[in-house]
């Protein structure tokens, strides 16, 4: 019987004491040391920075403007008596618009018809009459200047005649009419509507000055800025879908606007189904930049936290330490880099979740190799400035 003292062995503290006894065997007698097993290296796909051409596209607000707008205005005044066209349809040139009350006007035609014939006759005679010395010369000039002033009010009344018909000066579109059936036309000084020519038509948009003055610097790019240049510019319409028309640069202002620091450029763009309507806002694609010398890694690599951007980075030793990025645009599936990796860098690209600063990895090339080969230039990439 064992004392009131001693400690009566527990089923838990028989475990233990075997499991200790197991220990003591494995090692020969000896207690296995702690920490005896060692992780091994987290494998994590990288790629190898290297530098190479890649298109950059850019991106600005833009608005279309009619290849040409003609005010529309009466060269005569009147009563208008009729209007034979729809408000906003297609109109060609020549078209009739207005028809203004004629009455006044046709009876001023006819009587400077019946003065013009009468000078003619009177002229016609005397003109006879000159040889036998009947008249004098004086006599025929003068019916000859009353011809010619005849004829010039005759002139006069049938253009105020043929102007109560107010035609379309070009194709177009035509816009809302500011006078209706009955209202009066007082002369030049009414505008009646307009006329919008859409095809072609314009896209302004506007870089800053910074941009522009960047472009101006790189003498690939300033041939690109120049009217009449590859430059290939598009357009994104505000339901997102692209215009399939490309268009082509063919106005740079030569002045920046002091209010606003930006340059105006102009494109023009075939439109022949009428899809782009003066006054839009779109969006201006340009493509055709290229950074010769761009780094880029794929998007999955750029990490984002705390307000930064960073990459994970096997340095010497394959230990990883982090470095802050700044992207700038996409290019297919890979960011290109503005600063922050230089070429030969090894970007983690896949296991970045099992990685830390300080941490020894065994790096293995990554599953694609976006950051190091050329791709073609994404238009959902364009650099906004």
């Amino acid at each position: 019987m064992q004392g009131s003292g001693s400690r009566r062995l527990t089923p838990a503290r028989w475990t233990m004491a075997a499991i200790a006894a197991l220990g003591v065997s494995a090692c020969g007698g000896k207690a296995a040391p702690p920490g005896g097993f060692k992780m091994p290296p987290a494998e994590v796909g990288v790629v190898t920075v290297t530098p190479h051409p890649v298109g950059v596209p850019y991106a600005f607000p833009g608005q279309v403007e009619a290849y040409r707008s003609v005010e529309v205005r009466s060269r005569v005044e009147g009563v208008i008596d009729a209007r034979p066209f729809t408000e906003g349809s297609l109109v060609r040139r020549g078209q009739l618009l207005y028809q203004l009350d004629s009455v006044r006007y046709a009876a001023a035609y006819a009587g400077a018809l019946a003065t013009y014939d009468n000078a003619a006759r009177t002229l016609t005679r005397l003109q006879a009459l000159l040889p036998r010395h009947a008249v004098a010369q004086q006599d025929v000039d003068n019916a000859q200047t009353a011809v010619e002033s005849a004829k010039a009010a005759l002139d006069q009344a049938r253009k105020d005649l043929s102007d109560t018909q107010i035609r379309a000066e070009i194709d177009g579109r035509v816009g809302r009419t500011r006078l209706q059936v009955g209202g009066r036309v007082t002369g030049p000084g009414d505008l009646l509507t307009t006329i919008d020519q859409l095809d072609p038509v314009y896209v302004t948009f506007r870089p800053s000055s910074e941009q522009v003055a960047a472009w101006q610097s790189r003498a690939g790019d300033r041939a690109l800025i120049t009217p009449g240049s590859k430059l290939a510019v598009r357009v994104v319409r505000p339901d997102g879908s692209v215009f399939p028309v490309t268009g082509r640069l063919d106005f740079v202002s030569p002045m920046l606007d002091s209010a606003t620091g930006t340059q105006e450029f102009r494109a023009r763009f075939a439109n022949a189904n009428g899809a782009l309507v003066p006054g839009a806002f779109v969006q201006v694609r340009l493509d055709g930049f290229e950074n010769a010398h761009a780094l880029t890694v794929p998007q999955r690599a750029v990490q984002q936290g705390l307000g930064r951007q960073f990459v994970y980075v096997v340095g010497a030793g394959d230990s990883v330490s982090m470095r802050d990025v700044q992207p700038g645009v996409w290019t297919g599936s890979a960011w290109v880099i503005d600063s922050g990796l230089v070429a030969g860098d090894r970007v983690i690209v896949d296991g970045v979740q099992k990685v830390g600063p300080g941490m020894v990895v065994k790096p293995v090339p990554a599953t694609d190799s976006a950051g190091a080969a050329p791709m073609a230039a994404s238009a959902g990439g364009a650099r906004q400035p």
